[in-house]
């Protein structure tokens, strides 16, 4: 039946095959038997035919795609499907048609959840095509990168993603730009670049033209992100901006933020309950460390042998630093406890840290101990975030003392904590003689009691 009516139409002067084709397609679609797909193909077959005059294919094209919109919803996705496998070869000639029909296909696998489908259906979009506008191409880029992180494919998403970026600069669509930081957000994150991740996610929460939940969203992953990000001064500055954001005390993390801004000690219960919100990317398994050395007669070891996961590796060198702004120094095993690590473990981790200048101190691996440098004021991993934020102030009076050895600062100022203490003990003595009251002298005046300071040799 199909062939005898386009062998009909063929034999028909040029000016009257549009209206007769039109006149058939109109017919195939109306029919619902299972004969509609296999007509369709024929009829395809007939219109992308070399033969016929690219007058008449187009308009006839043009008039199929747009006609499939109100079949149901199965049959226009199988319909669909069989059209772009036909008219992908003759997409030089047909690039309008064929973009058209592949946006459309992609709009019902994102339906259905199919990203990865959607967006291989979408790389097949002509985007060389010199009639299409920067928006245009931006905008099918973003489209693949977003269907391809959906499906947590960030290196086919790197691809497109990089594509993007060179395009980027030269639209000035406001919804088109948010787009692009989203995916750019996203694709930090995905590449565990956790701190640049964190500091996008914070900018797009501030845009007033995103809704307030996606924006609350934002905030939320940008703490996320935040407290994955390696303990240094670039998270540091992040934590501190987040922590004074007043819509972060309305997060699922909060806790969490604050303990790492105020550089408290991060429990197992906490962590684990912290892990229960991350993605699948955020939980990513680390290799097995390579900077672990012992001595070939050195007892055996139990614990871990380095962080397992990045949120283990994030938490751990947190503690670390809390660590140091706690204690003058530390023992390997100590600190190995403190981690759930083996004391080679603990002690490869603190040399990375102060190799890379994240922590400030020294390794005494004789005595098997881990010194860290008490006098650092320059806002960076071994100050605490909100002596970081006022570190500022007193920077006129350390200009003064920038000559005197880390050391003897150290020893000066022991010294005249321990003669405080001796000033003190001395005053209540003398009220104890006098047969008066130790707490009303000190509530009159006298110096207050200090806890025991121990002075390094």
């Amino acid at each position: 039946m199909m062939q005898a009516s386009l062998q009909a139409i063929q034999a028909l002067p040029q000016k009257d095959k549009t209206q007769a084709y039109l006149s058939l397609l109109s017919a195939t679609l109306a029919d619902s038997s299972p004969a509609r797909l296999s007509n369709l193909s024929l009829f395809l077959d007939a219109i992308l035919s070399d033969s016929l005059a690219q007058i008449v294919a187009r308009p006839c094209l043009t008039e199929y795609v747009a006609r499939l919109k109100p079949i149901e919803r199965e049959a226009r996705m199988e319909i669909m499907a069989m059209s772009i496998a036909k008219m992908q070869p003759r997409v030089t000639s047909f690039e309008e048609q064929v973009s058209t029909m592949r946006e459309s296909y992609a709009d019902l696998l994102e339906e259905d959840n199919d990203n990865s489908g959607a967006a291989k259906v979408l790389i097949g979009i002509p985007l060389d095509a010199s009639g299409r506008s920067v928006e245009s191409k931006l905008s099918i880029y973003i489209r693949i990168v977003r269907n391809f992180l959906e499906d947590e494919d960030s290196t086919s998403a790197d691809t497109y993603f990089s594509r993007a970026s060179l395009l980027y600069h030269h639209t000035s669509d406001l919804e088109t730009q948010l787009r692009y930081k989203v995916c750019q957000a996203r694709m930090f994150d995905y590449s565990r670049r956790f701190a640049e991740a964190a500091s996008k996610y914070h900018e797009l929460s501030y845009v007033s033209d995103i809704p307030e939940d996606e924006r609350l969203a934002c905030l939320s992953s940008a703490i996320t992100c935040a407290v994955l990000a390696p303990a240094g001064p670039t998270r540091s500055r992040i934590l501190s901006s987040l922590f004074r954001d007043e819509r972060a005390a309305s997060t699922e993390h909060y806790t969490i933020l604050s303990k790492m801004f105020l550089d408290q000690i991060i429990r197992p219960s906490e962590v684990e309950e912290f892990s229960k919100t991350l993605k699948e990317h955020q939980l990513a398994r680390l290799p097995a460390s390579t900077t672990i050395f012992t001595a070939d007669d050195a007892p055996a070891e139990e614990g871990k042998k380095g962080p397992e996961t990045v949120l283990d590796r994030a938490v751990m060198e947190h503690n670390v630093l809390s660590a140091s702004r706690v204690y003058n120094n530390i023992t390997f095993v100590g600190l190995g406890l403190l981690l759930s690590l083996r004391p080679s473990a603990a002690e490869a981790m603190a040399r990375t840290m102060i190799q890379q200048g994240r922590l400030k101190g020294s390794l005494d691996q004789v005595q098997g101990l881990i010194v860290f440098d008490a006098d650092t004021k320059d806002g960076d991993g071994v100050v605490s975030n909100v002596a970081a934020a006022a570190a500022g102030a007193a920077d006129d009076e350390e200009k003064e003392e920038q000559g005197t050895a880390p050391a003897t600062q150290r020893w000066d100022m022991q010294i005249r904590q321990t003669l405080h203490l001796a000033e003190s003990i001395a005053a209540r003595c003398e009220v104890l003689l006098a047969g008066g009251n130790p707490d009303t002298a000190a509530a009159a005046g006298a110096p207050p009691a200090l806890a025991p300071v121990a002075i390094e040799a």
